[in-house]
C-alpha cells in the first residue's frame, strides 16, 4: 500500500463494537470504509455517528450484501451465531477478494471457556464454505474493542494473521500496521484455532484481574 490508492474496506458487523472500532481506525487513516449491517438504515446511522467522531464523511453505510459488493476487501466482524448466515448472504460478492474473518467462537454464557467448533477453527469452516475463489484470512480476534475506539491510544496487543497464502497474510499485516497495530504472519489458516481460543483466555484474564482489555505480545523476533 506504499503510495498506492487505498483499497475500499467493507466491515460487515460494523455496527458492533469490534467491527465499529476497526472501521473507525481505518477511516481515520484515510481508507474508504463501508459499514455493513443487516439493514441499510442501521448501517447509515452507525456511519453517520463515526463520521461525526472523525469530523469527516469518509464512511458510508450499506446493507451487508451491498457493502461487500462495493468493497475490495471484506471484514467479517459479526457474532459467532451470525457468522455462516452472513457469509452465505454475501457469498456472491466475495469471489476473488480477501475476506478477513474476525469471528471468535464464543458460546454464551461461558465466554471465558474455550469452545472451538467441531473440526477446529471457525474461520476454517468459512474457507470450506466459500471454496478456493475467496482468500479467507483470520485476524484481529485478540484485540479488545475497548482499545480500538481510542484512536490515539497505542494498543498493547499483537495481531496474529493466519492465511494459507503468505502474500495474502502480508496484505492483512499491512492493514493492521496501518492502524497502529503490530501484526505477524502466524502461518496457515489452520493455526487460527490458537487466536480464536486465546480470546476466551483473555476474557478470563480480564475478569480475574479486573482489567478492560488484556492482550498478547510476540517476543524474540
Amino acid at each position: 500500500m506504499h503510495g498506492e490508492e487505498k483499497p475500499t474496506i467493507a466491515v460487515l458487523g460494523g455496527t458492533g463494537k469490534e467491527g465499529g472500532g476497526l472501521a473507525l481506525r481505518w477511516a481515520h487513516r484515510g481508507y474508504p470504509v463501508i459499514v455493513g449491517s443487516r439493514t441499510s438504515e442501521r448501517a447509515a446511522e452507525a456511519a453517520a455517528a463515526m463520521n461525526e467522531t472523525l469530523g469527516g464523511a469518509g464512511i458510508i453505510g450499506a446493507a451487508n450484501a451491498d457493502a461487500a459488493a462495493k468493497a475490495d476487501i471484506v471484514v467479517l466482524a459479526v457474532p459467532y451465531a451470525a457468522q455462516q448466515s452472513t457469509v452465505l448472504e454475501v457469498r456472491a460478492h466475495l469471489e476473488g477478494k480477501i475476506l478477513i474473518d474476525v469471528t471468535v467462537p464464543l458460546v454464551p454464557p461461558k465466554v471465558s471457556r474455550v469452545q472451538l467448533p467441531e473440526g477446529g477453527s471457525a474461520v476454517e469452516a468459512v474457507q470450506k464454505l466459500l471454496g478456493e475463489g475467496v482468500k479467507v484470512v483470520s485476524a484481529f480476534q485478540n484485540i479488545s474493542a475497548h482499545h480500538l475506539t481510542k484512536l490515539d491510544e497505542e494498543i498493547e496487543c499483537d495481531v496474529l494473521v493466519c492465511a494459507d497464502e503468505a502474500e495474502t497474510a502480508d496484505t492483512v499485516v499491512a492493514l493492521a500496521e496501518a492502524i497502529g497495530l503490530k501484526a505477524w504472519n502466524a502461518g496457515p489458516l489452520a493455526n487460527s484455532v490458537v487466536a480464536e481460543g486465546l480470546t476466551s483466555v483473555l476474557i478470563a484474564l480480564n475478569r480475574k484481574y479486573k482489567v478492560p482489555g488484556s492482550g498478547i505480545r510476540i517476543t524474540g523476533i
